[in-house]
């Protein structure tokens, strides 16, 4: 029983450091996001007029993926798939464009959806969730949560990396931790409003907006230093 306990004692220190430090600490991905992209105004678009998705233009695994630069984006990017018209695959329900928070859970909440064939990319608060078949990194969302978590080590700010799917199933978006662990979120169409459920048990009611409002351009990562 010593022994045991011991054991224990000794490993969970280890285990616990070796979280901290693929949370923290492990190199980040790649940044794969176009520059011109993360340069341009996101909030001068009518979100309103949705891209004619006819196969004319780039397929979804032609576009490199977005993630996250750094901590946090430093102001609201454009499209990640303004050039992709792929048509929406197979049992994929239809959530482009902006949304914002109208009813519980997360209270001014503001995102942008978008969608091409299978991919779905998701930005809001400084992050850029895409998952989906891509040009340049797997399927896998691949982001920090600057907003969420973060740690200073010898005066260094070092943002909580996450990774997750975004799959349709049941006529949900469900975003499984790591690709195969629990869901952790799901998004779906509740007649004309999008739902977003957190696993902490919230359910935000979202209506669909036209125009960014003033205080989502810059996310509060930056404008709160």
């Amino acid at each position: 029983m010593r022994k045991a306990l011991a054991a224990i004692l000794i490993g969970l220190p280890i285990i616990m450091g070796l979280l901290f430090w693929a949370v923290f600490l492990s190199p980040r991905p790649p940044l794969t996001t176009d520059p011109a992209t993360l340069a341009g105004d996101g909030s001068t678009i009518d979100y309103c007029k949705r891209p004619i998705l006819d196969g004319s233009g780039k397929r979804a695994v032609d576009i490199p993926k977005g993630n996250t630069p750094g901590c946090a984006y430093r102001h609201f990017p454009l499209p990640i798939l303004a050039q992709c018209s792929e048509a929406l695959a197979p049992g994929v329900q239809d959530l482009r464009g902006l949304w914002q928070q109208a009813e519980g859970g997360k209270q001014g909440h503001v995102e942008r959806v978008e969608q091409c064939g299978s991919r779905t990319v998701i930005t809001t608060g400084g992050i850029i969730h895409d998952y989906g078949p891509n040009s340049t990194l797997g399927l896998l969302t691949n982001d920090t949560e600057g907003n969420f978590s973060k740690v200073n080590v010898f005066g260094e700010v070092h943002c909580a990396r996450t990774s997750a799917s975004m799959i349709w199933e049941d006529g949900m978006l469900n975003f499984h931790l790591l690709g195969v662990g629990p869901v952790v979120v799901r998004r779906y169409l509740e007649g004309e409003q999008l739902i977003w459920e957190y696993f902490d048990g919230s359910r935000t009611k979202m209506n669909r907006i036209c125009q960014l409002p003033e205080d989502k351009k810059i996310p509060k990562f930056w404008s709160n230093r």
